[in-house]
């Protein structure tokens, strides 16, 4: 039958991986916007080995093919920075960027200590923009990056359980 996805740590065997799944990922992002110098369609090999050796680096695996991927970083304040949410073309509307959202803010709160999380996106990217919302983040700022170019910033804090102390994290489970 089918294979199911997996989602682990990345390796520095991944990185290659990683990097042609974002360039093909961010084509639409740079059409929508009109510009294909940015910044995940410039990163290099040895940029993205960076980001893995000092944050959390998550992929999503369909067997030995990286189908998604996502990073993590928590600043000095406690708040957990996640970009790069991507996801192979042909495995969206699946799950399977809410199931690698939800996997590294686990991570990140769980190994980090995050207490809050924030996350960016394109004025024009209204898909993950409607995601980031169903998952609970709220828009509290825009900055305009360019004439074409507005990025929105999201943030939201863990949802304490009802007994006080613990957070509770409740996590879609399909892909």
């Amino acid at each position: 039958m089918g294979m199911s996805v997996t989602i682990s740590a990345a390796t520095d065997e991944d990185v290659e991986q990683i990097l042609k799944l974002q360039y093909l990922c961010y084509q639409s992002e740079a059409a929508l916007y009109g510009d294909y110098g940015i910044e995940p369609l410039t990163q290099t090999l040895d940029d993205l080995r960076a980001e893995l050796a000092r944050g959390c680096v998550l992929v999503a695996r369909l067997g030995e093919e990286v189908v998604g991927s996502v990073r993590g970083r928590v600043e000095d304040d406690g708040t957990a920075v996640i970009g790069k949410l991507i996801v192979h073309p042909r495995m969206q509307r699946h799950g399977l960027g809410r199931r690698l959202l939800s996997a590294v803010e686990e991570r990140l709160a769980r190994e980090r200590s995050a207490r809050r999380y924030r996350l960016s996106t394109g004025h024009r990217s209204e898909g993950s923009i409607r995601l980031y919302r169903r998952l609970g983040y709220t828009p509290v700022a825009t900055e305009q990056v360019s004439s074409r170019l507005s990025m929105v910033t999201l943030e939201k804090a863990p949802r304490p359980s009802p007994a006080g102390g613990e957070v509770s994290r409740t996590y879609a489970a399909s892909a």
